[in-house]
């Protein structure tokens, strides 16, 4: 039946948060058997806002950080898997928000929130609960993006943090993403006039990932942007365009960044 069939809705942030969001996702999962979904690594952070039901974290991608159920919550970059409980019924909006965008919005370096998952009132305190109710009232997804976009540049206007960032890091993140995540670590940090090692230490403080684990998921996002076109290319094409060395090294990715085969996620994918 068509209602059993998840919904979802993708829209762009008005270009002045785009530095900070990416990408909006409304989305409405039915109900369906229990189980495990994977939550894959990214180079953004999650932001997630239940309209109903709630995200029940079994595993964050850092074992060491306790899992937790939550309405409203954010979830720092990884470069594993998190596992996080499916079966119930939810609504909701998903947010691609860039590490500079943890610091914009959230007043927090994204290497503070790497591998976790946080509730969003212990960042935005009582905010977050009015945002919620703002947006479960809301009549309708377009209303909803742009109750997003007004209150997402509220806070962004203050922005606060920002320019503590160290542009050497800024560069170097963004020479990987223009770069495809394709780009030497070495090339790069002779680039911003830095050891190896210093620029690894200084990138990780600020975003949570390593230069290396930060392009491997860059290529990797990208891989799965592709495949989730309505054109989807063929998996030995996705892995010769985005920089693999052959069909091989993206399957073993698939394995270790989202925990599944490349055959288990696209079903997933295609179904949504």
């Amino acid at each position: 039946m068509a209602d059993a069939e998840p919904r979802v809705h993708w829209y762009r942030p008005h270009p002045a948060l785009r530095p900070w969001v990416s990408v909006y996702t409304g989305f409405h999962v039915p109900a369906g058997p229990p189980g495990v979904h994977q939550g894959v690594a990214s180079p953004h952070l999650t932001f997630l806002l239940c309209l109903d039901g709630k995200v029940e974290m079994l595993a964050n991608a850092d074992r060491s950080k306790p899992p937790g159920t939550f309405a409203a919550m954010v979830g720092g970059m990884h470069d594993g898997p998190a596992e996080i409980a499916q079966g119930d019924a939810q609504t909701g909006l998903q947010l691609r928000l860039t590490w500079r965008g943890a610091r914009a919005l959230l007043g927090t370096p994204a290497a503070e929130l790497g591998g976790d998952v946080v509730d969003l009132a212990a960042l935005l305190g009582r905010q977050s609960e009015t945002l919620l109710d703002r947006l479960a009232s809301a009549p309708h997804w377009a209303a909803r993006f742009a109750l997003l976009d007004t209150e997402l540049g509220v806070l962004a206007g203050r922005a606060r943090g920002v320019d503590r960032v160290a542009p050497e890091v800024g560069h170097a993140w963004d020479r990987l993403e223009r770069s495809g995540g394709t780009l030497r670590i070495t090339d790069l940090a002779a680039e911003v006039g830095w050891s190896r090692r210093h620029l690894g230490e200084k990138f990780r403080a600020e975003t949570g990932l390593t230069p290396k684990a930060a392009a491997r998921v860059i290529r990797f996002e990208r891989a799965c942007d592709r495949l989730r076109g309505p054109q989807r290319p063929a998996l030995a094409d996705v892995a010769a365009d985005g920089g693999y060395v052959d069909q091989a090294h993206l399957a073993r990715d698939f394995r270790d960044l989202a925990g599944i085969t490349a055959t288990e996620w696209l079903a997933v994918a295609t179904a949504s």
